[in-house]
């Protein structure tokens, strides 16, 4: 067996500072999108593991829908990331 070589790095860190691998991402078919989950894939992107029209097209994702991720985990943190929190959160941008 062969692996495929890439110039893309193995582990990220994640929001809180721990590796993940890109066997920990969330399965392709994911349906319930917690959290923690979101912030994998914001992670991998972050670090280059997925480029951004992998992971849209691995999770069945819009561009704007995971740039929202992103922005909420970089400016909020992780319960930011919590379908009720980003309600919240852009009730509030947009008054």
């Amino acid at each position: 067996m062969y692996l495929k070589r890439t110039d893309r790095p193995i582990l990220v860190k994640d929001h809180s500072g721990r590796s993940i691998a890109r066997n920990d991402l969330p399965p392709p078919e994911t349906k319930r999108w917690v959290a923690r989950r979101k912030a994998m894939v914001v992670a991998a992107v972050d670090g280059g593991m997925l480029t951004l029209q992998e992971a849209c097209e691995l999770y069945d994702l819009s561009e704007e829908e995971l740039g929202q991720w992103r922005d909420a985990l970089s400016k909020h943190g992780l319960n930011a990331l919590r379908v009720t929190a980003m309600q919240r959160y852009r009730k509030g941008a947009d008054t």
